[in-house]
């Protein structure tokens, strides 16, 4: 049944509110990044199995939120986003009381798959909000949550804890989900339209496309080089910092603040010039920044300046991985576009991974080199990717039509 536009039905808030969940459920993800060092003093582990609560995190997101999906496609969307919004709560919840390091990875997997089932149920539920011409729109200001939640949310969470301590960030964490739940049974209507049920080897049959594997590996390996210096920030600036969370704090914000206004105009640039050349210059920025790390580290204006730099490419890359997707195959976009995000929480488990485990081996000083080998690694990909794309065009252009689903474009 339609959903019917008219006064009263449809607040005009319901969009913000969904972007606003976004923010509260994808704020726990990176907080406690900046909040390694109080996790180490209060459980008494080290600093790389304190990075590993984000590795957990980010592993149940990708693992268990296509699953939740599935098995939730049926239901009512409003139920969903809230059933999805109070697993996150329970979850957060538990993470702040959890007495010991290993009952806080459980908490932080169970707040995780509510997060993993918010997200796109948020974005395609806004997009149901609204007629066909804001559609793009509408998904643009869902998603922008996930892009606050890293320029605002963690800054502000490491800043709270900084003085209240990390469970302090974590109820305050807590806060923000219990506005969101709020604003969810006053502004979000019952009879948001429910799409069709889409069953989980539907989503991963585009990988048995050589693109699309080399396409996503791209993905998986530019953001895991970013997301190691994220992840490990507090260590990496501890010279610059003195520890502060204040100040680490400000590292956070500098770089998501600057990283919205990269990540604009790389979808601009990426009309003009297309999703590879885009990806060749910000892979080859993020290498050359993280070579460089450790000349900026020992000083906090000087870090503040590097920081500054590279957030201009780091997190500009999701734009045109995803136009280069999409192209591959236009008629799967919305499953695309979903492997595209599971990519991303596995490249921010994949950071915690090898950032802890270069952490264990060669201190904090070798992350930046690790980082700028893997971001090289993915453009090798990337330029993989593009020939792969090219050689099928040509293989089309030569040989019999193909099926409308296999339609390629050769501008990624």
């Amino acid at each position: 049944m339609p959903l019917t536009f008219g006064p009263g039905r449809v607040s005009r808030f319901s969009v913000p509110l969904l972007g606003f969940g976004v923010f509260a459920v994808a704020t726990n993800e990176f907080v406690l990044a900046g909040m390694l060092p109080h996790l180490e003093d209060s459980l008494h582990v080290s600093t790389a199995a304190a990075g590993q609560v984000v590795t957990v995190y980010a592993l149940a997101c990708a693992i268990l939120g296509p699953v939740l999906a599935t098995v939730t496609a049926a239901w009512s969307r409003r139920v969903v986003l809230l059933g999805a919004a109070l697993v996150y709560l329970v979850g957060t919840v538990g993470a702040a009381v959890a007495p010991n390091y290993g009952l806080l990875l459980v908490a932080q997997a169970v707040a995780a798959a509510g997060t993993g089932l918010f997200v796109p149920v948020g974005a395609s539920s806004g997009a149901s909000l609204v007629p066909p011409e804001k559609r793009g729109r509408a998904i643009a200001t869902v998603l922008t949550g996930f892009t606050a939640a890293t320029a605002f949310g963690a800054p502000i969470g490491t800043a709270f804890g900084s003085r209240f301590g990390w469970r302090g960030t974590m109820w305050f964490v807590a806060a923000l989900a219990v506005v969101g739940i709020v604003g969810l049974l006053t502004l979000v209507p019952r009879n948001i339209p429910v799409p069709p049920a889409e069953s989980l080897r539907r989503r991963f049959v585009p990988l048995a496309d050589p693109r699309v594997l080399t396409t996503l590996a791209t993905t998986a390996l530019a953001f895991t080089s970013v997301y190691v210096l994220y992840t490990y920030i507090a260590d990496i600036f501890d010279g610059a910092t003195g520890g502060s969370g204040g100040k680490t704090a400000t590292l956070m914000f500098v770089l998501g603040v600057i990283s919205i206004v990269g990540s604009y105009l790389a979808g601009i640039v990426t009309d003009r010039i297309g999703g590879r050349g885009v990806m060749a210059i910000c892979l080859v920025w993020v290498a050359v920044c993280l070579a460089l790390v450790q000349v900026f580290s020992g000083s906090f204006p000087a870090s503040v300046g590097f920081i500054a730099v590279f957030a201009v490419a780091c997190f500009s890359m999701s734009a045109p991985q995803q136009h280069r997707l999409i192209g591959l195959n236009p008629p799967l976009a919305s499953v695309l576009v979903s492997l595209h995000s599971s990519i991303l929480y596995v490249a921010i488990a994949l950071a915690g991974a090898i950032g802890g485990a270069g952490l264990s081996i060669g201190g904090s000083g070798s992350l930046g080199y690790i980082a700028a080998v893997i971001a090289v690694l993915g453009l090798a990909f990337s330029e993989l990717a593009h020939r792969l794309t090219r050689r099928r065009a040509a293989a089309v252009v030569t040989g019999p039509a193909e099926p409308a689903q296999e339609a390629t474009t050769v501008t990624s």
